[in-house]
């Protein structure tokens, strides 16, 4: 039977560590998530520099690698200030409320094989802290409550601009996790399993990012949307919010916004790496002629390879796009990515469903090919009738006559309008024919050659 109804979902080798080894993983975990941060920010300033002919920094440390951790000393000796029409207990408590989420989701992300035990203080423990059978619909939870920090920090500034901003972050969010969830549904469908654990098990032949390529792409975009990074970076533009929802914030309080953001970034990079690239598994070159890659401490070196990747990824996007427009960015995520990833899982389940009712794969791939040819050709003959009947309408509908002062003052004409004949001005001779009151009986051309002949 195939692996959507029976996926191996062995747990039982968590929740037997002793209580100080589940400190100790945790406390690893943070650690790991605060120094890529660290690592991340320097990174992302010397990247840009370099794509921008920049020199970026090179002051503090060595190469100005502790940049980041003076930039974090610099904001924590900062005057902590609270605006006056602010909700104080609100306003301190969103960024806390923006943090803490950011840096629940690691707890069950794999960083290598649950059947791999590693020794830890003479101790054999997974290089997981835990996993659960609904394990990434618990990432999409602890995803959502971040999303109260941002709003709750707009709407306590007591300020225009930050509640502005805290409504498009609210928005956005919502609006690319659909996207998000339905990119998650088809790995579900695929490995039979919700156990990141499994799904990473479940990947020992092909990686999900062969198999289920659009899912990735759409959780890539999804992604970069959910961090509020460029080029989405909407709930922060400076052009029309000022600074966004964190304008009112200071000292460690805009430390803590700046801090969530960039876990965000390395929790979602994880998670990508867990369901499409393999998880903790080597590349293909080196895993095949390597056995022992896989084993021992190995995994997480290939594990924190691909999640720099993937930060690197987020790094040159924001050097190389400019932000979008607010409404190209909700009509990308209504318009497109939902429309595209329900029709993709429809497929995927449909392709699961008949490899489960022991379909040959040319037949399953003879209907998939058949089925989209007959939405290409419905979709092709929608479209003539429809710009048929767009033409007909244009036919019918006089042009509107155009008037500059409208509106109480002049306006420039719309594309296709156009400005009404301007009456010509009467020459020197005419006026003077019509002063004295004499017959204008030569022509135009007359007239002008005597006044040529005249001057």
């Amino acid at each position: 039977m195939s692996n959507l109804y029976l996926a191996a979902e062995d747990l039982s080798m968590f929740g037997r560590d002793p209580w100080w080894l589940v400190v100790v993983k945790a406390v690893f975990c943070f650690a790991f998530l605060m120094i890529t941060v660290l690592f991340s920010i320097v990174w992302e300033r010397k990247v840009v520099a370099w794509m921008q002919l920049r020199i970026g920094p090179n002051r503090h440390g060595p190469w100005g690698m502790l940049q980041s951790l003076a930039d974090g000393v610099k904001l924590m000796l900062k005057e902590d200030l609270i605006v006056k029409r602010a909700d104080k207990v609100i306003y301190i408590l969103a960024p806390v409320v923006a943090a803490i989420p950011a840096f629940m989701a690691i707890a069950v992300i794999p960083f290598g094989p649950a059947d791999n035990e590693v020794s830890i203080f003479g101790h054999r423990t997974t290089m997981q802290l835990t996993d659960l059978p609904i394990a990434m619909l618990y990432i999409l939870a602890v995803a959502s409550v971040g999303i109260y920090g941002i709003v709750l920090a707009g709407w306590s500034s007591g300020s225009t601009y930050p509640l502005l901003g805290g409504l498009r972050s609210c928005a956005q969010m919502i609006s690319y996790e659909i996207a998000m969830g339905a990119a998650f549904a088809s790995v579900f469908l695929y490995s039979g399993s919700m156990s990141t654990s499994t799904i990473v098990e479940q990947q020992h032949d092909r990686w999900y990012i062969l198999l289920l390529p659009v899912s990735f792409i759409i959780y890539v975009i999804t992604m970069v949307g959910e961090t509020n990074r460029a080029p989405f970076d909407m709930p922060e533009s400076e052009g029309d919010l000022v600074g966004g929802f964190n304008t009112e914030y200071s000292s460690i309080k805009f430390a803590l916004f700046m801090l969530a953001e960039y876990v965000n970034m390395v929790t979602v990079s994880a998670v990508s790496t867990t369901l499409f690239l393999g998880g903790w598994r080597a590349p293909w070159p080196i895993s095949s002629f390597w056995e022992g890659a896989n084993h021992g401490w190995w995994p997480m070196l290939w594990f924190v390879v691909k999640v720099q990747l993937l930060l690197f990824f987020f790094i040159w996007l924001r050097g190389t796009l400019p932000r979008v427009r607010y409404d190209q960015l909700m009509k990308l995520g209504w318009k497109v990515l939902i429309p595209v990833s329900v029709v993709w899982l429809m497929l995927v389940a449909t392709v699961r469903t008949l490899r489960n009712q022991n379909y040959d794969f040319a037949d399953i791939t003879l209907y998939i090919v058949g089925g989209v040819l007959a939405l290409l050709l419905l979709s092709f003959i929608a479209d003539m009738f429809r710009q048929k009947a767009k033409e007909d309408a244009q036919l019918a509908e006089e042009p509107a006559g155009f008037d500059a002062m409208a509106g109480g003052f002049p306006v420039p004409p719309l594309p296709g309008q156009e400005l009404p004949p301007v009456p010509r001005r009467p020459s020197r001779r005419e006026r003077e024919l019509i002063v004295s009151g004499g017959s204008d009986t030569g022509s135009d051309g007359s007239l002008d050659g005597k006044e040529a002949s005249d001057g």
